[in-house]
């Protein structure tokens, strides 16, 4: 997982994530939707807010913070103060307000909500680029068949309810959904019908603007490394894809090193 997080082959370095990288030279904004920041957001300058749900964000007492919003004076850092109250007091009205609002079922399952909190936020035009959150579950060493199964019909029922939620508030155009596992699994099954940690995995990018279809190379099941499948496509590619030709950012520096970005997104 650090390896992903960081975009670096020694994650033991102590490096910032990939994105607070990325995101850094703007002191950005990100969010992540769940229990942790992951290390992928933490940068020099990125700002990463985390929460669990809406109310994390919107305000108990909005009398308190009104009061204390118009008591500052104009010194520097009373008026720093005030600014960030005023910013708070903005962002949670119109997250009160989103909140109030009825918008496409989401399935009741913790990746449901969380999609279903980040098209809020996006409703609510923060300003943030990137929102992370994690799906659990895919250590499927033990009866994988049905276990799998029911993971990605909720993957796939999640990521749909976003994207209808997204379409019909005409946001869909400006989004792009990059899933990834941090393993992949053994092609051999192990004594529990299940499969053990593997090497080459896959990714998933999903959005208006993706170019469908598989992208890369398909491993071969017979030229194997050690019984397993090797890797085909350096996952940072798809990381410079998606800096370079969706969040027109620079991607060399970021990933330090020059790769070269695969044609993920239509032009």
């Amino acid at each position: 997982m650090a390896i992903w997080n960081t975009a670096s082959l020694n994650p033991d370095a102590g490096d910032y994530g990939w994105i607070g990288r990325a995101l850094d030279p703007k002191a950005a904004t990100a969010y992540a939707i769940g229990n942790a920041a992951p290390r992928a957001l933490r940068g020099r300058r990125t700002v990463a807010v985390t929460m669990n749900r809406l109310e994390d964000v919107t305000l108990s007492n909005p009398d308190a913070l009104n009061g204390a919003v118009e008591a500052t004076q104009a010194e520097d850092l009373q008026a720093f103060v005030r600014r960030q109250a005023v910013d708070a007091r903005t962002t949670a009205d119109r997250l009160t307000k989103l909140a109030a609002t009825e918008g496409p079922a989401y399935p009741s399952t913790t990746l449901g909500e969380h999609l279903k909190l980040t098209a809020r936020l996006l409703k609510a035009d923060l300003g943030a680029r990137v929102f992370y959150t994690q799906q659990g579950g895919f250590d499927t060493h033990a009866s994988q068949r049905f276990v799998h199964t029911n993971l990605l019909n909720e993957f796939s029922r999640a990521v749909s309810a976003f994207f209808e939620d997204l379409q019909s508030a005409k946001l869909a155009e400006r989004v792009t959904l990059l899933a990834f596992s941090e393993f992949g699994r053994t092609i051999r099954e192990n004594d529990s019908a299940g499969t053990d940690h593997g090497t080459a995995g896959v990714s998933f990018l999903v959005g208006p603007a993706v170019r469908g279809g598989v992208h890369g190379t398909m491993p071969s099941l017979t030229d194997l490394a050690a019984g397993e499948p090797k890797m085909t496509t350096d996952f940072r590619r798809i990381y410079a894809s998606v800096l370079t030709n969706w969040l027109d950012l620079p991607a060399a520096d970021v990933l330090k090193g020059t790769f070269e970005p695969l044609q993920l997104f239509r032009s």
